[in-house]
């Protein structure tokens, strides 16, 4: 399987790569993003784009994909609305549409979060935003369509948090990860990678995929389960 990532750099962005470089099923992997990963691995290639939103310039490069795991998302604490969605629709849209048109076969993957709207009509307006970003992605012609709506991911392997205070709290709960892990709503690092890759080989019956299905599909997809 040939995987296309964006948003390498984030803390979901480096959990899927992790797993991407370490899975076998996994042949190829191109990371598109404004800054490098830092990894190397004869899996992986890279590509820096001064901007997402115009992708004309690598097309030869993003042709003949089987997947993409768009890991591409900013906190909305502070935004206006017009702003979120510049970042968080119009960036997405532009570059599935882009990709839909050179990977017809393509299975893209979007993470979001739980407790996006999919009516677009509620209260809070990052779940609104996400909603209508949900909706026009699964409208587009790929292959499948998949969003991923975790809810609380807590990172192992060293993978870290951009956002300063997200990583403090982190390590402010490393002592009780253990007991974390165990809970529902709570996923790991790995276990949203592991997801993304078995996802994108097998499928699922549904198009929206909450934090607790994710979780079950880590388990499925353990050796031996």
């Amino acid at each position: 399987m040939k995987v296309i990532l964006f948003g390498a750099t984030g803390m979901v962005g480096k959990s899927a790569l992790r797993e991407c470089l370490l899975d076998d099923r996994v042949k190829e992997v191109l990371a598109v993003g404004r800054n490098p990963t830092g990894k190397q691995h004869e899996k992986l290639k890279e590509v820096e784009l001064k901007s997402l939103t115009d992708l004309s310039i690598i097309e030869n490069e993003i042709t003949g994909f089987d997947a993409c795991f768009f890991c591409v998302g900013v906190s909305a604490a502070g935004m206006k609305e017009e702003e979120y969605t510049r970042i968080t629709y119009d960036l997405t849209l532009s570059v599935a549409e882009t990709l839909v048109g050179k990977n017809p076969n393509m299975t893209f993957i979007y993470i979001t979060g739980r407790g996006t709207d999919s009516s677009e009509k509620g209260h809070s307006m990052w779940a609104r935003v996400k909603g209508k970003t949900e909706n026009a992605l699964l409208r587009l012609p790929f292959k499948a369509s998949y969003m991923l709506r975790p809810s609380f991911i807590l990172p192992l392997h060293g993978v870290k948090s951009k956002t300063r205070w997200y990583q403090v709290l982190y390590d402010v709960l490393k002592p009780v990860n253990p007991l974390l892990i165990k809970l529902k709503g709570v996923i790991t690092s790995e276990e949203l990678g592991k997801a993304v890759i078995h996802i994108a080989q097998n499928g699922y019956p549904s198009s929206i995929i909450e934090s607790y299905e994710i979780k079950k599909i880590f388990i499925r997809d353990e050796p031996g389960s």
